[in-house]
């Protein structure tokens, strides 16, 4: 479906992810093991959870959404890695990044369940954005192809560390828009009522501030006095949606163009999933193409 006809989707969404990686993951190792390349798994926020969900983003609160706050976000966290380690082909190489201390104790305990696969486990405990960044530029593209899996509680993937991954050239990722979670609820009606922090965390996520004319329009009206100019917001879930969608076509070379809805019981967009292939050869087209069948089947249940 394409981001102007987005249908919104109830019910099971964390199901919903885990099953559409569990596929990719799948036809990803299966169509390259016969290949000469190394195959990486990149988890970047493998350890995030409920309690990171309640803090603020950039002083927002969270909490209506209270579907977020059971058990299933958790299980999907924690199942996302499992997933990769139970793929099959297996990858080379296994990355799950969490940035704090306790969830990403829990982490240390997959080399314990997946012995088979100990010594291809890489544990980092730090930012994402920053480990990302390092690994694509260091990393010899020549001998590797990587899957990587952004699924942050929230607005921390910076466009830096997208454009860092899109030039290599060499990585499919998937990435958890924060749509209505996030986005949608720092632009407020009246932006001057959007505070600096919040104005600062879109422009790192977005990489720049062109959003603003993208999302407030100038609206004219004529009074007893003459003409008042008020600028207001002007954009639905679908604008969003698309301005994200042509940002990652900017840089990546395949882009899905079905990105999938995940709402919460009531109908509510909380993210949205998004594909990108950085190879701009078959590969890419081959993937997007998986990418998108993927998501098409999963909007009709099948």
């Amino acid at each position: 479906m394409a981001a102007t006809q987005m249908q919104m989707f109830g019910g099971d969404w964390t199901e919903q992810k885990l099953t559409m990686l569990k596929e990719y993951l799948h036809a990803y190792t299966t169509a390259l093991k016969n290949t000469t390349f190394s195959l990486a798994y990149i988890d970047a926020f493998a350890g995030t959870g409920y309690r990171e969900l309640k803090e603020n983003i950039e002083g927002q609160t969270l909490l209506p959404f209270e579907e977020l706050a059971q058990e299933d976000p958790q299980k999907f966290l924690d199942g996302s890695a499992r997933i990769a380690l139970q793929a099959k082909p297996a990858f080379s190489r296994y990355v799950f990044i969490e940035k704090h201390r306790r969830r990403f104790a829990e982490l240390e305990k997959l080399k314990n369940d997946f012995p088979a696969h100990a010594d291809a486990i890489e544990l980092y405990n730090g930012d994402a954005n920053e480990y990302i960044q390092d690994w694509c530029e260091k990393c010899d593209w020549r001998e590797w192809r990587a899957v990587l899996f952004l699924d942050p509680f929230g607005m921390q993937i910076d466009w830096v560390t997208m454009e860092a991954v899109a030039k290599t050239q060499a990585i499919d990722v998937w990435i958890t828009f924060p749509l209505g979670v996030g986005v949608n609820r720092l632009l407020t009606k009246d932006p001057a009522m959007i505070p600096p922090s919040w104005r600062s965390r879109l422009n790192r996520m977005f990489g720049s501030d062109d959003w603003f004319d993208i999302f407030y329009k100038e609206r004219v009206s004529r009074g007893l006095l003459g003409e008042n100019k008020e600028i207001s917001k002007d954009c639905t879930f679908e604008t969003i949606s698309k301005y994200y969608q042509d940002k990652l076509k900017t840089v990546f070379a395949k882009v899905a163009d079905n990105p999938r809805v995940l709402s919460n019981s009531t109908g509510n967009p909380i993210f949205q999933l998004h594909f990108a292939a950085g190879n701009p050869g078959r590969g890419g087209e081959i993937a997007k193409r998986i990418a998108q069948h993927i998501l098409k089947e999963k909007e009709h249940g099948d």
